[in-house]
């Protein structure tokens, strides 16, 4: 065998099939700087437009803009607007609830939380279990 027989086989590739550095392995991929569907639309929803409030010209944001037709629909008696618009408010209170419940920690509720784990590391030094010999425990 020859030395550069040596250097092939699982996980070790030819030398002339193994990546160059410096070149893509996907050339073709994803170009920089497109954008993705949800990147899109968040663009088309920030994006302002001029709406008329109560006789006077206002420029607002889509999402705004979309959000007030809603409610207008929705005052009007439009069944449909008015269930949209309840379960959107319904889901805006729920994703509201989980932040809060997700708070950090206050202060004193850190310190209570670092005196448990000091103790439960001391407890654990000191009573971690010493290897005994066991040969003399089994029966010949």
């Amino acid at each position: 065998m020859s030395d550069k027989d040596k250097n092939i086989g699982y996980g070790k590739p030819p030398k002339n099939s193994r990546f160059v550095k410096g070149r893509s392995g996907n050339p073709k991929g994803r170009p920089k700087g497109s954008k993705d569907f949800s990147s899109d639309l968040r663009d088309v929803l920030d994006a302002k437009v001029a709406v008329t409030e109560n006789g006077a010209m206002r420029k607002v944001t889509s999402q705004k803009a979309t959000l007030m037709r809603l409610r207008e629909q929705a005052l009007k008696g439009d069944a449909r607007a008015m269930k949209q618009l309840l379960d959107l408010a319904k889901e805006q209170a729920v994703e509201e609830w989980s932040r809060k419940a997700e708070r950090g920690l206050t202060a004193p509720e850190g310190d209570i939380l670092e005196r448990f784990v000091e103790e439960q590391q001391k407890i654990m030094t000191v009573d971690s279990p010493k290897k005994q010999d066991t040969e003399g425990d089994l029966d010949e």
